[in-house]
């Protein structure tokens, strides 16, 4: 039973992926590829829709080093690390979407790019399963927070004062989580926020707190993929 629950939700992350490609990616745009287990479906699809001809003239920026190099194996064509022109959208993948479309991002460990490239994208449309659908921040994931390693403690101290209980992101085998950009990640569990776009003010005012996973008026559109098929939704 465990095996079949992976494999339908396997399923809806690869509709709904494949559905925002369809719906959103044209011939002769600049893509963002987001990072995560939803967002890598709409990387691969992007990849064999220009195989097959069906796209051209497209160039892409991945969210992460792990994403790059897949699109790269896939022969996309990719923009440079500096990132030199705005992009028409980016295809992302969330841990925890709201009923305004504000969303929590960061499970992979890819905020900090994630986010340059939300906010350098003229669309940024979010892909899920129903499950990662909630009534508000934080009732269902963590808040990752990339802090310098330099002085962290500090950070620490201070989400605990904003109500948060933390834990150091690590790897499978127990190692401390390292960003691409040399960082660590603080998993705060706040529970349900009442004031999302507050509390990232305050974090973002913090000196060696380099990003948060709150995307607030990021995401443009939501494609959600669930038991009663694929749902769009417009931020109002």
């Amino acid at each position: 039973m465990m095996n079949q629950a992976l494999d339908t939700q396997t399923m809806l992350k690869q509709m709904a992926a494949h559905a925002a490609v369809e719906r959103f990616v044209r011939s002769g745009m600049a893509v963002g590829l987001g990072t995560g287990s939803t967002a890598i479906h709409a990387t691969r699809r992007i990849a064999e829709l220009l195989a097959s001809g069906e796209l051209h003239t497209i160039v892409a920026f991945a969210t992460s080093a792990a994403t790059h190099d897949e699109a790269v194996r896939l022969g996309i064509p990719m923009l440079s690390d500096d990132l030199p022109s705005d992009l028409d959208l980016v295809i992302d993948g969330a841990d925890e979407v709201d009923p305004a479309l504000d969303v929590i991002k960061g499970g992979g460990g890819a905020l900090l790019r994630e986010k340059i490239v939300a906010q350098a994208s003229r669309r940024a449309v979010i892909v899920a399963d129903a499950s990662k659908l909630s009534p508000q921040l934080g009732t269902l994931w963590p808040v990752p927070v990339e802090v310098l390693t330099f002085g962290w403690r500090s950070q620490a101290r201070f989400l605990e004062s904003l109500g948060a209980t933390w834990t150091i992101r690590r790897t499978a085998d127990g190692q401390q989580f390292v960003t691409d950009s040399g960082n660590m990640i603080l998993d705060c569990a706040f529970g349900p926020i009442a004031d999302a776009a507050r509390l990232a003010a305050r974090l973002g005012q913090r000196a060696g707190i380099v990003e948060h996973g709150l995307f607030i008026d990021l995401a443009t559109d939501l494609v959600i993929a669930g038991p009663d098929g694929i749902q769009h939704r417009n931020r109002k």
